[in-house]
């Protein structure tokens, strides 16, 4: 999501490179760019007259700083103003009671179901104690479903008659208590489109449990639309919150820079893969600075502080540094990078990614280098110099993968193992063609 508005934004502002101070004359098409591609990004026109003001005001009012040059100061001007446009501070769940109820509500389609299960492990995560309420009677799938993803995650699923919602609603009040959860988290049942049989229905819920957190599902992919159901629910139902979901697609971005100043209710989570950990809190701040190519560095941090043992860190340190690693080792660094969500999604994070051309990265490369090594006997992962043209034949047809790949492979690893084996000793001197430009990606 925001490919197109982080490349429009950049030659909003390139076009105030070299530029001595900012002026009325030198900013002007810049505002005009920044305009245009906020449009584009199908946020709301009347929030992006007052937050073109607001840039353009402060951008005229402030002297230069003498350690920015023009652009610079211009790209600190519009990431504040992004990060007060989507509200600022990171917004928490808020718990006061115990058990606590949290509705998950929303349109049809919109992944509430799935986001119910993601909350569900993310607080599960967190030390609490968790109930899954399977309160959508209208689509026996969604039960189903809940039902499938409350075992994957190790969540208990209550689905009482599976007829009807608010009877399922008032048993689970006291099996709550019984079981002796922090949260239940309701999945309420959702239309293809805003009626008053819905709406009774959750005020009727609403009413019932007295809910710490109402969290509005969206599908990002819906764009304006999804303004206009968020205010109909808003008004009815007072939502806490917003999750938003799909940002891992094509999304255009205009909901999330939108909905905080139509609804006044901030973004809490948003969705960003299909995976059950595919959720992060959402941060105003860190997203401003990604909407501008500037990365995101602490969401990168945590994910890593999240996925890797900390104690095979430590010790594949050791080993590279002896240039001692083996197959296994990589093998198992590739199943904690990919616990970190996909590589396209963690390249995005680091500082200037918008600039790089094919960013894209082939997520199925490493399935396919994984099925390579794991065709490997022991012997042959800890010793690959063992591994004669017969062997690569038998490891080729056993991952299913061209003879060609086995020998890149095996040659880019043993170029890193060179690699590393100069870079410890110091020497840096004819590095700059081994393993034909990185490894193994």
């Amino acid at each position: 999501m925001f490919e197109n508005l982080q490349e429009k934004l950049s030659k909003a502002f390139k076009s105030l490179k070299g530029q001595g101070k900012i002026s009325e004359k030198n900013i002007k098409e810049a505002i005009r760019m920044v305009k245009m591609s906020l449009l584009e990004a199908d946020v709301n026109y009347k929030i992006v007259k007052g937050f073109i003001a607001k840039v353009k005001e402060k951008a005229m009012g402030e002297e230069v700083m003498k350690s920015l040059t023009p652009d610079q100061q211009f790209i600190k001007i519009v990431n504040d103003e992004l990060t007060k446009l989507m509200g600022e501070k990171t917004e928490k769940l808020k718990f006061v009671h115990r058990p606590s109820y949290l509705m998950m509500v929303g349109l049809q389609g919109s992944g509430k179901t799935t986001t119910a299960a993601k909350l569900s492990r993310k607080l599960k995560s967190e030390g609490k104690k968790i109930l899954l309420v399977a309160a959508d009677v209208y689509r026996p799938a969604a039960i189903n479903q809940l039902e499938v993803l409350g075992e994957e995650i190790g969540v208990d699923v209550f689905a009482g008659d599976r007829k009807n919602a608010l009877k399922i609603v008032e048993d689970t009040q006291e099996l709550a208590v019984k079981k002796n959860v922090d949260c239940v988290i309701l999945d309420t049942a959702g239309r293809l489109h805003i009626d008053e049989k819905m709406m009774d229905e959750l005020e009727s819920i609403k009413k019932m449990v007295n809910p710490d957190e109402i969290l509005m599902v969206i599908d990002a992919m819906i764009g304006q639309d999804a303004l206009t159901t968020a205010k109909s629910f808003n008004e009815r139902l007072e939502v806490t919150g917003f999750v938003l979901t799909k940002l891992d697609g094509d999304a255009r971005g205009g909901v999330a820079l939108s909905i905080r100043e139509e609804t006044g209710k901030p973004i809490k989570y948003v969705g960003v893969s299909e995976k059950t950990d595919g959720i992060e809190e959402f941060h105003p701040d860190r997203m401003a600075n990604r909407i501008l190519g500037m990365g995101d560095v602490l969401t990168l941090i945590e994910k890593v502080e999240q996925s890797v043992d900390q104690e095979k860190a430590k010790e594949m340190e050791k080993k590279f540094k002896k240039a001692q690693f083996t197959f296994d080792d990589f093998l198992d660094q590739l199943k904690q990078i990919q616990k970190m969500g996909s590589l396209s999604s963690i390249l995005g994070m680091l500082p200037g990614a918008n600039k790089i051309k094919n960013l894209d990265v082939d997520e199925s490369r490493l399935t396919r280098i994984s099925a390579i090594i794991q065709s490997m006997t022991k012997k042959e992962r800890k010793n690959p110099k063992i591994i004669n043209y017969s062997r690569k034949k038998r490891i080729a047809s056993g991952s299913g993968q061209p003879l060609s790949e086995v020998t890149r492979l095996l040659k880019n690893f043993e170029d890193m193992k060179k690699m590393m084996k100069k870079m410890n000793k110091g020497s840096f001197k004819g590095l700059k063609g081994i393993s034909g430009g990185g490894f193994p990606f």
